[in-house]
């Protein structure tokens, strides 16, 4: 589980190892692993080119992209999942990452299935310019279709960190948001916030306890207890194991 066995502190994890921690053994059915960045727009850098990059991070991390889409079982139950991977260019949302969970929800909203997104994200990709933020609407979309029309029935767990186009879209709107403890998240990063307006950010203001007291999102849950937590919201809003008569 990726923990101190000292204090438990939440180290960060993978996006394999997450859905090992998350979805039953034998049960997993990857998604759209053929979908890949191509460049779209052609960026220019004088450093390393945004092709080489990418190529770079998928020889480095053994993924295609940033995000990782399938089906599979929690506790006998079916679930559709998305987990987003920081290693992968910081879980930068490009136009693959807004693809690949467009159709996940897609999918979900079919098939009639619980949703879970795992985020993990320093914001949109730079190197795809107005084509990542056009991500933050497209995924919008797909998710108001998915609970307000259809009404079924999405978590969001956010992990640290999720900051920028990630958090102001998707991040926030599950219908139950469950963060690990200690993660990091915001719109703007510290260091950005007191940059950009000249003003001193108080330490200890972004992390998830903070947050929590303003009610910003609904629960803070460790690894530990994670899949039976998950479980009993399924159940409690009408999923029920395969295995149950």
């Amino acid at each position: 589980m990726h923990l101190s066995e000292q204090c438990g502190y939440h180290l960060k994890m993978s996006s394999s190892d997450r859905i090992k921690l998350l979805i039953d053994p034998g049960t997993w059915e990857p998604m759209d692993e053929d979908v890949v960045s191509l460049d779209p727009i052609e960026f220019h850098s004088e450093e390393e080119p945004y092709r080489n990059c990418i190529d770079s991070y998928q020889r480095n991390t053994g993924l295609n992209e940033v995000v990782q889409t399938g089906r599979g079982q929690l506790n006998g139950i079916t679930v559709a999942i998305g987990v987003m991977d920081f290693q992968f260019m910081g879980g930068s949302m490009g136009f693959v990452v807004g693809e690949k969970i467009t159709r996940l929800i897609e999918y979900t909203t079919k098939e009639f299935l619980p949703l879970i997104i795992v985020c993990a994200s320093g914001g949109a990709y730079m190197q795809e310019g107005s084509l990542s933020l056009m991500q933050m609407a497209k995924i919008s979309s797909a998710l108001y279709d998915y609970q307000s029309n259809k009404k079924l029935f999405y978590v969001q767990i956010l992990t640290s960190p999720t900051t920028g186009g990630v958090t102001t879209s998707f991040g926030m709107l599950g219908d139950i948001i469950i963060a690990e403890p200690n993660a990091y998240f915001a719109f703007a990063g510290k260091r950005v916030i007191e940059q950009t307006l000249n003003k001193t950010v108080p330490d200890g203001s972004q992390p998830a306890e903070y947050l929590f007291q303003k009610g910003l999102f609904d629960l803070i849950v460790p690894r530990n207890p994670l899949k039976i937590v998950l479980s009993e919201f399924f159940q409690l809003h009408t999923f029920f194991p395969l295995n149950q008569n």
